[in-house]
This record gives C-alpha cells, sequence and structure tokens, in this order.
C-alpha cells in the first residue's frame, strides 16, 4: 500500500507551481508587502520616537514648573516677610507717636495746672490783700473816728519808731 508516495511528475508540477507562485509573489506581492511593513516599522519608530520626546518635554515642563512654583513660593514668602515688617513698622511708629503725643499732652496738661494754680495762687493773694485792706480801713476809721484812740495810736507809732 503506497498511498503516500507521490510520483515524479506530481513532485515536477508542483516545484514549477510553487517557484512561479514564488517569482510571481516576488516581483508583484513582495516589494509592497516589505515596503508597507518599512513604512509600518518607520511610523511606530517615529511615533516612538516622538513619544519619548514628549515624555522628555513633559518632564522639562514639569521641572519647569515646579522651579516657577518655588519660585513663587519664595516670592510670596518675601512679599508676606515684608509686608509684616511694613505693618509693624507702622505699628512700632505709631505707638511711638501716640505716646510722644500723650507725652506732649501730659505736658501740657501740667503746664496748665501750673498755670492754673499760679492764678489762683496769685487771685487768693489778691483777695487776702483786697481784704486786709479793707479790714485795715474798717479798724483805722473806727480807731480814728475817736480823737483819743488816735493820739493813742500815734504815740504807739512813736514808741515803735524810737525802739527800733
Amino acid at each position: 500500500m503506497d498511498l503516500v508516495t507521490p510520483g515524479f511528475g506530481l513532485i515536477f508540477w508542483q516545484l514549477v507551481t510553487f517557484l512561479i507562485v514564488l517569482f510571481l509573489l516576488g516581483k508583484f506581492a513582495w516589494k509592497p508587502i516589505m515596503n508597507a511593513l518599512n513604512e509600518r516599522e518607520a511610523s511606530i519608530e517615529n511615533a516612538l520616537s516622538a513619544a519619548e520626546k514628549a515624555k522628555l518635554e513633559m518632564q522639562a515642563l514639569k521641572a519647569d514648573n515646579e522651579k516657577l512654583l518655588a519660585e513663587a513660593r519664595m516670592e510670596r514668602d518675601k512679599i508676606l516677610k515684608e509686608a509684616t515688617e511694613a505693618a509693624n513698622s507702622i505699628v512700632e511708629t505709631s505707638k511711638q507717636k501716640a505716646n510722644e503725643e500723650g507725652a506732649r499732652m501730659i505736658e501740657q496738661a501740667r503746664e496748665a495746672i501750673e498755670n492754673e494754680k499760679r492764678a489762683a495762687i496769685t487771685e487768693v493773694k489778691n483777695m487776702a490783700a483786697t481784704l486786709s485792706l479793707e479790714i485795715a480801713e474798717q479798724i483805722l476809721k473806727r480807731e480814728l473816728s475817736d480823737k483819743t484812740a488816735q493820739q493813742a495810736l500815734a504815740q504807739e507809732y512813736i514808741r515803735e519808731v524810737s525802739l527800733s
């Protein structure tokens, strides 16, 4: 039973058919298929290189963003520090001005009190002098209204002058 053994003619014609198909594929199909594969490979490589390039650009952008954020934070901290210093300076200046104004007002009040005190003392002295003069005038009028009292007073004055 030789069912599997092919004949020489069959092998020859299969070989000729295979070579013709191989030639036709090589002539008409092989180049376009290879060109399509090469184009596909080139487009994949371009896509990979573009993706790598985009990845590098993203990393650079991320680094730039982090740098900008760090600079912005530093600028914010600087502005906050300057604002705090300015506020403290304004508060200190206001306190100093308030203290100076308070001291000036206290000094003015002391001067006003001293002036009022002097005025009151002067007024009291004037009133005392006026009262003393009025009392002396009334006493003198009473004592001088009488002639004997006038003579007694004159003698007393002469005695005091002669003793001193």
